[in-house]
């Protein structure tokens, strides 16, 4: 088994991309030479972020940037700023990234970055000058053809456009250098609700093909950020029963379904889920465990574990984060016949409409909300129909058959290139 080199401890975030990486290839008996090759980033980048704080502290941070594969494009990835970022979490997901972008067929390879720092505790000020300095040390490792970040973890339209001032006063205007822009400075329609839209429209075709109907199937939402508080709105307006949601500070669970505008309200008002009297007071374990017919993971790597996951009742897994579910846990998952629908496909409406806005930079046109939309439904669809059809024909797990995908896709690219 591919779990037995860590058996005696949970992997590490790189190390768990790894492993469904290895998994894939050696189904697909790639070879161990191209094995290497894809595995291997293309350039892994730390640097030291010094500001002088309000007071005048002079503090200093870690910033990284991963840049994993650039075979089938320029690379593409988030920027997170969070005291957890560190270069094996940022490796990980730029990995993620790689085989994300090919899956849902776009231009692009796979990055990733961030800074190692509590946003809360900064002010806008401080906020702004880190990232400027960010991109002082890291300007000439990114570009439109080269390298563009795009938001993350704590990060948002008004951090993209500090990402993109800064890099322009260096290289002239460059709007594509970076996506998840205010609508002001050239952003996309559709961005915002991006991830949670593709959730949508993949979560269409799975209830489709196990017979569910949008309306009245019920939904648990672990984390109610950008992608898990979209993913409410929109799952809701679309017939489906959210039944539990919570975030870091606690969470609310009522079987009948909750009151959606309400919660919306409510945590516009108080800044959290917590007390809204709409249900019961739960802690996200309970969300993870709630009685429900879907289970959306929307916060950080890594919350459904061997121990969560075996208490996990969904009949369906559909991860909105990235790397939610440990290898352990998929492992758990699949023995009790849960579907898990993984972060690389079901995701991917993120990085999808930031390739729309990209080329919208380029083009230096704008799209309607409704072409962005429609498009994002197109490339969804079209993504899940390739995963699908390799997991009856192979009869894998639709997580390998989707890095079977972009295995073979970023492969042959390599290849081609030459080596």
């Amino acid at each position: 088994m591919y779990l037995e080199p860590y058996v005696r401890r949970t992997m590490t975030s790189a190390e768990a991309a790894a492993h469904y990486f290895t998994k894939a290839a050696r189904i697909m008996d790639v070879g161990e030479r191209i094995e290497t090759l894809l595995a291997t980033p293309v350039r892994e980048v730390k640097v030291q972020v010094s500001i002088e704080l309000d007071n005048g502290e002079i503090r200093t941070f870690e910033g990284y940037r991963v840049q994993h594969d650039n075979s089938r494009g320029p690379m593409k990835g988030g920027l997170r700023y969070h005291p957890s970022v560190n270069n094996d979490e940022i490796l990980g997901l730029a990995s993620l990234m790689t085989w994300k972008t090919a899956i849902v067929n776009l231009p692009f390879g796979g990055a990733k970055g961030g800074i190692r720092v509590d946003p809360t505790t900064l002010s806008v000020k401080e906020l702004e000058r880190l990232t400027r300095k960010f991109v002082d040390q890291i300007h000439d490792l990114i570009g439109p053809t080269r390298d563009i970040p795009g938001p993350d973890m704590s990060t948002n339209p008004q951090v993209m456009a500090w990402v993109m001032d800064q890099y322009s006063r260096y290289h002239g205007h460059s709007p594509a250098v970076v996506t998840g822009k205010p609508l002001e400075l050239y952003g996309s329609r559709g961005r915002e609700t991006a991830t949670a839209r593709g959730l949508l429209y993949i979560c269409r075709e799975i209830l489709r093909d196990v017979q569910l109907p949008m309306k009245g199937t019920r939904f648990a939402i672990q984390g109610f950020g950008n992608v898990g508080s979209h993913t409410a709105r929109l799952f809701h307006e679309d017939g489906g029963l959210i039944v539990a949601v919570c975030d870091v500070h606690g969470g609310v669970h009522n079987p009948r379904g909750l009151d959606v505008p309400g919660l919306f309200e409510h945590v516009k008002k108080t800044g959290s889920v917590k007390g809204f009297g709409g249900g019961n007071s739960v802690t996200c374990d309970e969300v993870l465990a709630a009685d429900c017919d879907v289970l959306v993971p929307a916060a950080i790597g890594g919350s459904i574990d061997r121990r969560t996951a075996a208490t996990v009742r969904a009949r369906i897994v559909l991860e909105g984060a990235n790397g939610p579910s440990t290898p352990e846990a998929d492992e758990e998952l699949e023995k009790r016949d849960i579907l898990v629908v993984p972060d690389i496909l079901a995701n991917a409406g993120g990085v999808t409409v930031s390739y729309f806005e990209w080329v919208q930079n380029l083009q230096h046109v704008s799209w309607e909300e409704e072409r962005v939309n429609n498009e994002l439904q197109r490339v969804m669809k079209e993504a899940y129909e390739k995963v699908s059809q390799i997991s009856r024909s192979r009869r894998l797990p639709l997580r390998t058959s989707a890095y079977v995908l972009a295995i073979g896709r970023v492969g042959k690219a390599t290849v081609l290139r030459g080596i």
